[in-house]
């Protein structure tokens, strides 16, 4: 298999939502610039992400929706009746000057990489994984959903049996809403439970091909290898898939203010490294993930275990003034950051609380597993049309 690939691009370093957003922090940029001074990143494994066209867009958004957000880039605002309709403009969607570019960006970064493994290998592009956007509305911090357009896009290269893993803290509602039914795609989430959007729930199967698994706080890293290897596994081998698009958010780690589920990133690289192993085409992508030591850490630390690399018991200078040059505005944690967030790329392990918690939950779905793929395969029906393949422009 060839080496994996890293989907990036510097309009994440210019870009923020705004002082007051839990997005406001660097992401995908501290990663580009910690995976190059691990000596990580060769320029042979590093590709530029295209914007997608608006046009590519509407493959899941409707046209009015594309429209909107392309007029509040050029305008800097909103009117009343876009924010009403589209949820533009708010706390959670602010307007900001690359309000249509950055989510386009991300877009064109998870089709280009679809067609990267259309004859099989791994890409990774931190800057997807918006999961909560809606085909009309932005939604929880997400403009442009980029999950659903790559699995758009797997499905036009031929791809006719799909796997979407999520392990982000929040429930996958936007991906959900728009495969709902879809024989061809298998969608398995583990996420907070009481946690927003408040979707998500055990015995919500959205038409026979989600399996839905809400944890409780303290989860931990025991408890993911438990899901994993008990009910993940187990279900992608009865769908063998010929894809599988893992959205890693990292809000599930300790350091992140926005969950509560009490994990170390080694539990997002083990995720990774297993479902590698279960598919030819791999697709990871970022999420979640609100605090910017610990979000650089978990994505790079996923990307070292995707290539083989061993994990440092202290980084070198470089990585650590990378880290250095971290601000955090408005956290305490940000004023006097913790030298581990500073000074090492694994976190120790966090088991968490004891499995057997989940033993009823998990049980629950695995009785869905016998006769998975026939299901499956009676919700696809008719073979599909593949969609024409949406254009896309450089990012400039």
């Amino acid at each position: 298999m060839p080496a994996p690939l890293f989907i990036g691009s510097e309009i994440y370093r210019r870009s923020s939502y705004g002082g007051r957003h839990p997005l406001a922090i660097p992401r995908v940029s501290t990663v580009i610039d910690l995976t190059r001074a691990l000596g990580w990143l060769p320029a042979a494994q590093y590709r530029t992400s295209p914007r997608a066209r608006p046009a590519a867009l509407t493959a899941f958004h409707t046209p009015d929706y594309v429209a909107a957000l392309v007029r509040a880039e050029a305008e800097g605002a909103v009117d009343e009746a876009t924010r009403d309709r589209h949820a533009l403009g708010t706390f959670s969607n602010p307007v900001f000057p690359e309000i249509f570019r950055r989510p386009a960006t991300g877009a064109g970064g998870v089709m280009l990489a679809a067609e990267l493994v259309r004859h099989g290998g791994i890409v990774h592009v931190p800057g997807g994984g918006t999961h909560h956007a809606l085909p009309d509305r932005a939604n929880g911090f997400c403009y442009i959903n980029d999950p659903v357009l790559c699995l758009l896009r797997l499905r036009a290269l031929g791809m006719r049996r799909i796997a979407y893993v999520d392990v982000d803290a929040h429930h996958c509602d936007g991906v959900e809403a728009a495969f709902g039914g879809a024989g061809d795609v298998l969608m398995l989430s583990v996420h907070e439970e009481r946690r927003w959007p408040f979707t998500g729930a055990l015995s919500d199967d959205a038409g026979g091909n989600a399996f839905n698994l809400p944890v409780p706080r303290g989860f931990g890293d025991a408890g993911m290898a438990a899901v994993r290897e008990r009910l993940i596994l187990p279900a992608l081998e009865a769908f063998e898939p010929e894809a599988i698009v893992l959205q890693s958010g990292a809000d599930g780690v300790t350091e992140d203010p926005l969950s509560r589920l009490e994990m170390s990133n080694g539990a997002h690289a083990a995720m990774a490294l297993a479902l590698a192993g279960m598919a030819p085409r791999l697709i990871v992508l970022g999420g979640g993930g609100y605090n910017p030591w610990s979000v650089a850490r978990c994505w790079t630390r996923l990307w070292g275990a995707l290539n083989g690399h061993p994990m440092p018991d202290r980084l070198p200078p470089e990585a650590e003034a990378v880290l250095e040059a971290l601000e955090w505005r408005g956290r305490a944690g940000g004023r006097a950051p913790p030298a581990a967030w500073r000074t090492t790329l694994a976190d120790p392990p966090r088991p968490g609380l004891d499995p057997a918690a989940l033993t009823g939950r998990i049980a629950a779905l695995r009785a869905r597993l016998p006769g998975l793929a026939e299901r499956m395969a009676a919700l696809a029906g008719a073979p599909r049309m593949a969609p024409p393949l949406p254009a896309m422009d450089a990012d400039r």
